[in-house]
């Protein structure tokens, strides 16, 4: 039997044979320009993220000379949209006290379960493993729509900032996920920074 990881490497190694499917998920370059806005301070990662750093400092660590941003071209927006999809149809939603016996804890869903956060952290492995510069794709911590604590992952590209989100298989631009964005990994240092005075509040959308 498959493990969870097994089916993770034979997708990646069926997108390199038959190349990445044409999605349609919209035109990102009518998004120019839009970054999530900084604040610029240091913020203080939550512990579950420090733990996880210490288990997987690869995850953490910062390389400067990696791109900061994807050129967002056709095939790699493709790639994008496809695994932000597969991941999650494939991960089952679990929170963390039943998953792991702890109330906070960041991992891989190697397993087909996770939380919000556990699902970007695999989005970001396949899309590294594919070829995505690591420094480009950050961790971000927000208020959800219905003001609670979430993780999603911004996509830094030179047409803007996109969101993948578990709770949705569209990759949207950052102001239209309707979130309030708080602090997210920085792509200097492995210190992570407050956006825009701690919080965003951005417009929102049909899923």
């Amino acid at each position: 039997m498959w493990t969870f990881r097994s089916i993770v490497i034979g997708l990646l190694l069926l997108f390199a044979l038959v190349g990445i499917p044409r999605v349609n998920a919209g035109e990102p370059r009518q998004f120019e320009g839009a970054w999530i806005p900084s604040a610029g301070a240091s913020a203080q990662p939550t512990d579950a993220w420090s733990e996880f750093c210490e288990r997987s400092p690869v995850e953490c660590a910062i390389d400067p000379s990696e791109p900061a941003t994807i050129k967002l071209d056709e095939r790699a927006w493709a790639l994008i949209v496809a695994i932000n999809k597969q991941v999650n149809a494939a991960v089952s939603p679990q929170e963390d006290i039943t998953h792991w016996g702890v109330i906070d804890r960041w991992d891989y869903p190697d397993d087909g379960y996770g939380d919000c956060e556990d699902y970007q952290i695999l989005k970001r492995r396949m899309l590294v493993e594919a070829g995505l510069p690591r420094r480009a794709l950050r961790m971000v911590v927000v208020l959800d729509e219905l003001g609670a604590g979430h993780a999603v992952m911004a996509v830094r590209t030179d047409h803007g900032d996109f969101i993948l989100d578990n709770k949705r298989d569209a990759v949207l631009p950052w102001h239209q996920t309707g979130y309030v964005y708080i602090k997210s990994e920085g792509d200097r240092t492995r210190a992570w920074v407050w956006l825009s005075n701690q919080a965003v509040v951005t417009s929102t959308v049909s899923r």
